[in-house]
């Protein structure tokens, strides 16, 4: 249990996380997390990293039972843990592929949305509940994922959307059977890693300079709002609630959430 790293090929990286039973990371996991990613990527070794996850599902975002339990120490905690493990994913010194199966909810959307590639399997649902979990936060990510109008309708309907849907969008690579998802993870990567090593990270350098939004300062404007509505007892009031009222049985629906 926790994330592990492991170079299955040369020049390959996978960080893989494992936090049963769905993979709502507790604080010290999101740490955890972007230490296993930074240090991947500073490998001179490493040409690509491959994230990946064991379990039910990719993500289900933050662990709310703690923050229940701990109250304003986790909240904090999870937002600056967070924070760090998306700027890992996008500041990674070489390209990141997310492999994703299951559900990706809350903070696997800013791990994905900060992320090269991503290859899916079928059965893949990707979703902010963030307003139904008392917070808010990774808008910045989602809309790396899906056009604006899309993202502002998914994030205050807190619906999702598939692996397929997302692939038509342009931001999923390659949408595969969930037992074909490694291999094909490890195939774009592989290609990746055929590169020179050098140009890969100026590559990536040069990518991200590019990019028209700052997603680490974009995001950290969204969680002052996560604070304002912890503040003024909304985003308790809500989070209170949570558990109680869905009966749905979803995957992930009643376990982790964004911070």
């Amino acid at each position: 249990m926790g994330v592990s790293t492991s170079s299955p090929e040369k020049g390959i990286s996978v960080v893989t996380v494992d936090f049963p039973p769905v993979n709502a990371l507790p604080v010290h996991g999101w740490f955890q997390l972007a230490d296993a990613v930074n240090a991947a990527g500073r490998d001179a070794d490493v040409r690509c990293v491959v994230l990946a996850a064991e379990g039910r599902g990719f993500n289900a975002g933050v662990d709310i039972k703690e923050i229940q339990a701990e109250g304003g120490t986790a909240l904090v905690g999870a937002n600056q843990g967070c924070a760090e493990a998306f700027a890992a994913v996008y500041e990674c010194e070489v390209p990141v592929v997310a492999a994703v199966h299951g559900f990706c909810l809350g903070g696997g959307i800013g791990l994905v949305g900060n992320a090269d590639a991503i290859v899916a399997s079928d059965d893949a649902t990707f979703g902010l509940p963030e307003l139904d979990r008392g917070a808010l936060g990774a808008a910045t990510h989602l809309a790396r994922l899906v056009p604006r109008h899309l993202m502002r309708a998914l994030y205050y309907t807190s619906r999702t959307a598939t692996a397929a849907e997302l692939h038509a969008h342009g931001s999923v690579w390659r949408v595969v059977p969930r037992d074909a998802l490694r291999s094909a993870a490890l195939e774009l990567a592989r290609e990746i890693a055929a590169k020179d090593g050098r140009l890969i990270r100026l590559a990536k350098a040069a990518i991200n300079g590019i990019d028209p939004v700052d997603v680490r300062r974009s995001y950290r404007f969204e969680q002052g709002f996560t604070f304002e509505a912890s503040l003024s007892g909304a985003g308790d009031r809500v989070r209170n609630t949570f558990g109680k009222n869905d009966t749905s049985g979803k995957e992930g629906a009643q376990v982790g959430d964004h911070g």
